[in-house]
């Protein structure tokens, strides 16, 4: 199984708009730790991957190391991180693609604040490049 992640602003901003459904939302997130290969490619910057997944109107962003993913399978899937970093309906889809190159470009994936999915772990950490 691959690890899932949310960085915190995300999970903070899925709970306002989604309310009593959030958890549908996370919990389809969490269904990329079995099946990573799910989602729609965006781009992809310095080896890192982009991609979406979508809930209703709603575009959710996640990036990965897009070699890990070709080259790993089965039980070496649990090197694999998932991050989930961005969300945005269909008229800021642009913007907000955009501003996750950025951040890959400048920071690298390094540059997002995590809120670790998995239920057992609530531990919030921001990394720095």
């Amino acid at each position: 199984m691959a690890k899932v992640e949310i960085v915190k602003r995300l999970l903070h901003e899925i709970e306002k708009k989604f309310k009593g459904e959030a958890h549908k939302v996370v919990d389809l997130m969490e269904t990329l730790a079995d099946n990573p290969f799910k989602g729609k490619p965006i781009g992809r910057v310095a080896g890192i991957l982009i991609k979406e997944i979508k809930y209703k109107n709603f575009r959710f962003y996640f990036i990965l190391e897009g070699e890990k993913l070709k080259v790993f399978s089965g039980e070496d899937l649990e090197h694999l991180l998932i991050r989930f970093v961005r969300m945005s309906d269909k008229k800021d889809q642009q913007k907000v693609i955009n501003e996750i190159k950025n951040v890959l470009l400048k920071i690298g994936s390094g540059g997002f604040e995590i809120q670790f999915a998995d239920a057992n772990c609530s531990l919030s950490i921001l990394l720095i490049g």
